[in-house]
């Protein structure tokens, strides 16, 4: 369409987005295999040099959804481990003196719940066997 100013505009056609969306499927990225399908989507986007408005726009969505993936997961690898630990306590309803058996006196106990000391790898094991979750968690 060209406006009475001689320039061009580009009109934004719902059924070619509706085309796009149904052949993408945009949604919340929910685990690293979807990450990398968005990655491609949009990397496939990109690599195209004349995209129309809709296109443009299915770029920007996934670009969205990306962004939002990683600083969800940035946000979960800043967790420190005697923080996980007090998430899983509070989650199962625990004391500190139930860990003692777990990782030794009660005064150890407490230091690694409150981040002041860090655990052994043997520690790391036996938290990650009794919580059920990767002894990394805890490193």
């Amino acid at each position: 369409m060209i406006r009475a100013t001689g320039k061009m505009t580009l009109t934004f056609d719902a059924n070619t987005y509706g085309d796009l969306l149904s052949r993408f499927q945009p949604r919340v990225i929910q685990n690293e295999a979807e990450y990398r399908a968005a990655l491609k989507v949009a990397e496939a986007l990109i690599a195209n040099r004349n995209l129309g408005p809709e296109e443009s726009a299915i770029l920007d969505l996934f670009a969205a959804l990306i962004e939002q993936y990683e600083e969800q997961d940035a946000s979960i690898a800043e967790i420190s481990p005697h923080e996980t630990l007090q998430h899983l306590m509070e989650a199962r309803g625990l004391r500190q003196v139930d860990l003692v058996g777990i990782l030794g006196s009660k005064g150890v106990v407490s230091e690694v719940v409150h981040g002041k000391r860090r655990t052994s790898i043997a520690q790391a094991k036996a938290l990650g066997e009794f919580f059920h979750v990767s002894p990394a968690l805890f490193f």
